[in-house]
């Protein structure tokens, strides 16, 4: 297999794996690297493996596991990865749609709220990565209908419990934050509770449904 991939240092005792070769997100790489990261969580040496968008961070003790033999260790592991059989838990999250952008965000695509909400509504998503802030989950599978760039003007305080789409990726807001990522309704689901003993409801590889509580139009 051809070298589809970059390994850059992240800080000392890290190293990224990027698979995405500067294109479009895609599913059967981040479906490989979810089986990487699992074989190398609990490692010795190992500290922590983070995935990403179409990247994997690993966080490895230097004076257990030399750097150069981490990164062979990486690039051999991607090599041969082959997507993981194991199956994430399935969620259903109630949305009430509506907010401050719905509207004109349908207006903008050509679509009527109905069909915004129905092509949200009516996706199955996988979490691809939990990141950005404690929880906040990178959901693929948006209908390519209702990918659209962020705002020009990111909000200060977009709230907890915000359900916001944003280029191709969907996502729900685990606390109030700044954001340009474009709100389409509002849920009561639990993305993160620290006193938990797994802090994050949800985790990569996971599938998400959005089930509609109502409509605001």
């Amino acid at each position: 297999m051809a070298d589809d991939f970059i390994i850059s240092d992240a800080g000392t005792g890290a190293l990224l794996l990027d698979v995405a070769g500067g294109g479009a997100f895609d599913e059967g790489r981040q479906a490989r690297l979810l089986a990487l990261a699992d074989s190398l969580a609990g490692a010795d040496g190992i500290d922590d493996v983070v995935p990403g968008m179409n990247n994997l961070m690993v966080a490895f003790d230097p004076l257990a596991i030399d750097a150069g033999a981490m990164q062979r260790r990486l690039a051999d592991g991607w090599r041969i990865a082959a997507a993981s059989g194991r199956a994430g838990r399935a969620h259903e999250i109630a949305v009430a749609y509506g907010g401050p952008d719905l509207r004109d965000f349908a207006a903008s695509l050509g679509l009527t709220v109905d069909e915004v909400v129905k092509r949200h509504a009516g996706a199955v998503y996988k979490v691809a990565a939990i990141g950005a802030m404690p929880g906040f989950p990178y959901l693929s599978g948006l209908d390519p209908a209702l990918a659209t760039p962020r705002r020009a003007m990111p909000r200060q305080g977009v709230p907890k419990g915000a359900v916001i789409v944003g280029g191709g990726q969907a996502g729900i807001m685990p606390i109030t934050a700044p954001s340009g990522w474009h709100i389409l309704g509002h849920t009561d689901f639990t993305l993160f509770d620290p006193h938990r003993a797994a802090p994050a409801t949800l985790m990569a590889g996971d599938t998400v449904r959005f089930i509609i509580a109502g409509v605001e139009r």
